[in-house]
């Protein structure tokens, strides 16, 4: 791929792509409603990336080399900040949480909705480091802001029923798992959250 990279047009072309998906992990998230969410450290990161390599690739006077470099680490800028991108594409909320040192977090989850409420699904160490089980919260979903009361539930059946309603609504979550990229089923850590009205 890089010594068809080397003709002007080709290169102009994968830079240009670098810098839209770079652009595209902060554009993504103004399609929510409600205040802005900055990205996360490894999609801020990737989107970083993204935006660095494409300049240099876009850079007339670089050396031939540079071009090698860029190309080859460009797919670990592109990995997290295209997931990222898919991740903002659907349905997403905030839950404002504190952790144990009572700083507040803004935890951007997927969120599935059955007959007994709001459910969102998240690694238990993550739920737990957050508060996520019997103390208030504040959601935020479709631009309104509301208390919540998470109610962590580890039983398998009911984290496994709600991990694949996620699978089913996010089709990220369908591409990224047929890539391997994403658990189709429920690992061994998942815990499901119930967010009941406060």
């Amino acid at each position: 791929m890089v010594p068809i990279l080397q003709t002007s047009l080709a290169s102009k072309i994968y830079a240009l792509v670098l810098v839209l998906v770079g652009l595209g992990v902060f554009a993504i998230r103004f399609q929510h409603a409600g205040p802005y969410s900055m990205p996360t450290w490894g999609p801020m990161l990737g989107a970083l990336g993204c935006l660095s390599l494409g300049g240099v690739l876009l850079w007339s006077a670089k050396p031939k080399w540079l071009t090698w470099v860029a190309v080859l680490l460009s797919p670990l800028a592109l990995n997290p900040a295209l997931f990222s991108i898919g991740g903002e594409a659907e349905e997403v909320i905030s839950v404002f949480a504190k952790n144990k040192e009572g700083e507040v977090a803004d935890l951007r989850l997927w969120i599935v909705d059955r007959d007994d409420g709001a459910w969102v699904g998240l690694g238990k160490d993550k739920a737990l480091a957050h508060n996520l089980n019997g103390v208030q919260a504040e959601m935020l979903r479709d631009g309104q802001l509301s208390c919540v009361m998470p109610r962590l539930h580890e039983d398998r059946p009911t984290v496994e029923i709600i991990h694949r309603m996620k699978v089913e609504k996010y089709t990220v979550a369908q591409m990224s798992g047929a890539l391997g990229l994403y658990p189709l089923e429920a690992t061994s850590s998942t815990v499901a959250v119930r967010l009941d009205p406060y």
